[in-house]
């Protein structure tokens, strides 16, 4: 009876293991639809922190009126007209180019961040006359979400509730090191404050300085006046 109690105690805890991965681990992104004018310009940011893995990859939606020529297409992804192609250019937030590609029709890039901040993604389109609409798809992830969790259930051979517990576990690790990333911000910040606060105490004292002492040399000057005049 206590070994029944017991493995009903088990089966318990592990279903709400379960629903809590399911409720803390973060959901497939689906990817981002952009329209972009030819000779213009369109930039996505990411705040990507110290050590995170990031994965992105992207292509060209075929326009509604090249629908035809690309059914008839035998490969997956039919050749389109040359104005429908875009440029890529990731850049961390120091400005060092991470990913550069150029009139593509697809392609995709990989990278562990080195710098924390706003990591970004700059499409833009060649020019065409005449102009033409770019409808490109792009799917950016990073941290958690980065990983592709199908490999591992195959490279591994675990179950899906095994999957669920490293996503689970993985999740957690990523919210304890945001804690501390956010953490460590906040005190940047507050230092910065503290700087900011002591540098305008400084100027204020020092403008209260200058004032006082342009009013001393304009009484100066006055007494001095009135004197050569004889007023006093």
């Amino acid at each position: 009876m206590a070994a029944r109690s017991l493995h009903h105690h088990h089966l318990l805890l592990l279903l709400f293991l379960f629903l809590l991965a399911g409720s803390l681990s973060p959901s497939p992104a689906a990817a981002l639809r952009f329209d972009l004018q030819s000779g213009h310009t369109k930039c996505i940011s990411d705040d990507i922190k110290v050590g995170a893995m990031a994965v992105g990859k992207y292509h060209v939606v075929a326009p509604e009126w090249y629908g035809s020529s690309s059914s008839s297409s035998s490969s997956s992804q039919p050749l389109l007209p040359e104005s429908h192609r875009v440029s890529l250019r990731v850049t961390s937030p120091y400005g060092n180019s991470l990913h550069f590609s150029e009139n593509v029709q697809s392609g995709n890039f990989a990278f562990t961040a080195s710098e924390a901040g706003d990591y970004l993604a700059c499409f833009w389109a060649p020019d065409h006359r005449p102009p033409a609409t770019v409808g490109f798809e792009f799917d950016w992830r990073s941290g958690v979400s980065a990983r592709d969790w199908t490999n591992v259930a195959k490279k591994g051979q675990v179950d899906m509730m095994e999957v669920e517990l490293k996503k689970l576990e993985d999740t957690i690790k990523s919210i304890h090191e945001e804690m501390f990333y956010l953490r460590a911000r906040e005190e940047e910040m507050q230092e910065l404050n503290r700087r900011t606060n002591s540098r305008m105490a400084w100027l204020g004292f020092f403008s209260l300085a200058i004032c006082l002492s342009v009013a001393g040399l304009q009484l100066w000057h006055l007494k001095n006046f009135f004197e050569r005049k004889k007023l006093l």
